[in-house]
């Protein structure tokens, strides 16, 4: 066995903001990485009330949404319309569209994607940056 297959497809960022939940998406995103990532939320959400989320795409290779509970995908859309403010996505695919399927069709999130080249643009928008980043991946 690889140890490599083992590692979390979710990580966090450590941010400039105690309210900004933000996470790399490396790879493939099992179900019990997905799993791990609404308890992620529900950490940051019981801290405060309002976040905003942050999402960077890294060589992403899909989500196995089938694996994951319909009940925890349904109690995630609805705490996220509840707790989240604005949400960046930055890299590919964009998958806003598909997100949107999840929550009403005017939801009270603002969401945008932002290309991977355009990465300081979405620390911009959210006001604020990464702590403790290598040259190579902090914004410019």
């Amino acid at each position: 066995m690889n140890f490599l297959d083992e590692v979390p497809a979710i990580r966090r960022i450590e941010t400039s903001r105690d309210d900004l939940f933000a996470i790399d998406v490396v790879g493939h995103v099992s179900a019990a990485d997905g799993e791990n990532l609404f308890g992620l939320l529900e950490a940051a959400y019981a801290l405060h009330p309002r976040v905003d989320v942050l999402v960077r795409l890294v060589d992403h290779d899909g989500v196995d949404w089938a694996d994951i509970a319909d009940e925890t995908l349904k109690q995630g859309a609805i705490h996220a319309l509840e707790h989240v403010d604005r949400c960046a996505t930055i890299g590919e695919p964009d998958w806003i569209a598909d997100a949107q399927r999840f929550l009403p069709s005017s939801p009270p999130i603002e969401i945008r994607h932002f290309r991977a080249e355009d990465e300081a643009a979405a620390w911009q928008w959210l006001a604020a940056q990464p702590i403790g980043a290598t040259a190579s991946d902090a914004p410019t």
